[in-house]
């Protein structure tokens, strides 16, 4: 069974809550011999130098991104603002691939999957793939019916805020993987990201 730690940082308390909790991580980072993976999706670009803070503080080996890469610009309904979005993705390539990290990266359905190619090239999957790390499986999808049913040991998928067994929804927070023990840590976005998504509240899409 895996173990989920929730760290809410929506209030003051929270957010020194937050804070303490992520320096026990970054102990427990750095005192377990064990490999580290993140977990992201539906990133407007309000949460890039966020997810640059987290990167350099805990250096995961791996990072998936479940798609939306730039989530403030709804490309499947405004495919006027490529330009923008092309930007937003250039700004987002740079953190991930400095990061160092093996990065496999599954398109949303906001995405241009060319675009994304050219920044990303080989580390693109499609939706529904299953990859193996440190002995563990991972079904990759940008929505829940991507991965839903697949053996894995992880189903991790974003998009809305349906949530199903053995899933990992990138959408509620970054979820962080310590493989092969299966500890997963998740951290919230910061408050607004979800404004920035362009939700008004809670809903499934």
């Amino acid at each position: 069974m895996k173990r989920v730690i929730y760290l809410y940082e929506n209030s003051r308390r929270d957010h020194m809550l937050g804070f303490l909790r992520r320096r026990k991580l970054r102990q427990l980072r750095g005192s377990l011999d064990e490999v580290l993976l993140l977990h992201i999706g539906d990133t407007p670009e309000s949460v890039y130098a966020f997810l640059d803070r987290l990167i350099s503080e805990y250096r995961p080996d791996f990072i998936v991104h479940t798609g939306d890469l730039v989530d403030n610009i709804k490309l499947e309904r405004r495919p006027e603002l490529r330009p923008a979005y092309k930007a937003g993705l250039r700004k987002l390539a740079r953190v991930l691939k400095a990061s160092g990290a093996k990065l496999f990266i599954v398109p949303g359905n906001e995405d241009d999957p060319a675009l994304v190619r050219e920044f990303f090239a080989e580390s693109v999957v499609e939706p529904g793939t299953i990859v193996e790390i440190a002995g563990k499986t991972f079904a990759l999808g940008h929505t829940w019916r991507d991965v839903v049913g697949k053996e894995a040991d992880f189903r991790l998928y974003g998009h809305n805020f349906k949530t199903i067994a053995g899933g990992l929804n990138a959408i509620l927070g970054a979820n962080f993987i310590f493989l092969p023990s299966g500890r997963v840590v998740k951290i919230d976005y910061p408050t607004g990201t979800d404004t920035m998504r362009g939700y008004k509240m809670w809903r499934g899409l």
